[in-house]
């Protein structure tokens, strides 16, 4: 007879109730921790609402992790490889394509359509802050570098942006 120490994870999707994804990990946590089951992780996957992604040893793992649980409706029947799911998971690096005095139109609310002058950058958090050119008194908003599409350089090049 011959032994293997190699364990094989299986990853489960999980559907449950959209907008209670970060409820349902807490629970699903606290029930791994109380059973001490064989589940190796548990995530809420990127732009994919009313599902998280759970990996464990078995079905049987899986299954006790999230049975009874409130906002839990059910386990998807076919199990998926992590190439499926692998973008989902891990952040997308980005190059930053916005400089200060660059002119950007804002693409989430309350702003939504407004045009805004860059005064500043954070990379490290993600955001930008901007001056509204429509405003009357000029006050500082800060907004994600995802919100915002730079539509023209203020430099010499006067040309359309790319959107970030």
């Amino acid at each position: 007879m011959i032994s293997c120490s190699v364990q094989i994870k299986m990853i489960c999707v999980i559907k449950v109730t959209t907008n209670k994804e970060d409820r349902v990990l807490d629970l699903i946590a606290s029930q791994i921790i109380k059973k001490s089951l064989n589940v190796y992780s548990i995530a809420k996957p990127l732009g994919l609402r009313g599902y998280i992604i759970l990996e464990s040893e078995d079905r049987d793992s899986a299954e006790e992790a999230c049975f009874n649980l409130p906002y839990v409706k059910g386990i998807i029947g076919k199990t998926i490889t992590y190439e499926e799911v692998k973008n989902m998971l891990e952040p997308k690096v980005t190059v930053v394509n916005i400089e200060k005095d660059d002119i950007v139109e804002i693409l989430s609310e309350p702003f939504k359509k407004e045009k805004a002058k860059v005064l500043r950058i954070d990379k490290q958090k993600g955001e930008v802050v901007v001056s509204l050119l429509g405003a009357v008194v000029q006050i500082p908003v800060t907004i994600k570098l995802e919100n915002v599409k730079v539509i023209r350089r203020n430099m010499e090049e006067g040309e359309e942006g790319e959107e970030e």
